[in-house]
């Protein structure tokens, strides 16, 4: 099964997301994520075979969760050939980035192999995008917003009925 960790959001962090990416489509055309799969993710693991699935929980477990204040502060996108992946950035957080090394030191003794390059946070809210003409990036992005962040979750990611979906299999809350 294909996994990865991440951060999920409350439907009211989403509205905004969608606000922003609403405004992306106005500039062009391409594949924009779904509200119900808007996510940060903290590692990718990829195919991941059923037996393992309880040392993905486990070094999940292993980890202090934090509560986390997090502020979408900036756009980006990525160079890609047949269109550009457009995202929302987070403001520098350095309890996020402990969160997601920590998880990255867990997975890595367990055997799992750990992305090396420097951890981007960042929620992709388009695919394959296709501009008609430069944006504003400071005009997308509109009034930096904010969200809480109380846990992590371990998502599978499958094509149900030909439909990218993203389910939790299982979630590691902050401890009071």
């Amino acid at each position: 099964m294909r996994l990865f960790l991440a951060i999920q959001f409350d439907e009211t962090t989403k509205k905004s997301m969608l606000t922003v990416q609403g405004r992306l489509r106005e500039y062009g055309r391409g594949n924009f994520s779904r509200p119900e799969n808007l996510h940060l993710t903290l590692h990718f693991l990829g195919e991941v075979e059923e037996s393992q699935v309880s040392m993905v929980n486990d070094a999940m477990d292993s980890v202090l969760v934090p509560c986390m204040k997090l502020r979408f502060s900036h756009m980006g996108s990525f160079q890609r050939q047949g269109g550009n992946l457009w995202w929302l950035g987070i403001e520098p957080n350095p309890a996020l980035i402990r969160l997601q090394k920590s998880l990255g030191d867990q997975l890595h003794q367990r055997g799992f192999p750990v992305e090396q390059r420097r951890y981007s946070p960042h929620i992709t809210l388009a695919r394959q995008l296709v501009m008609q003409e430069k944006p504003d990036y400071e005009a997308l992005l509109g009034t930096p917003f904010h969200t809480e962040a109380y846990s992590i979750s371990l998502m599978r990611s499958e094509r149900v009925r030909g439909v990218l979906t993203y389910t939790e299999q299982y979630r590691v809350s902050a401890k009071e």
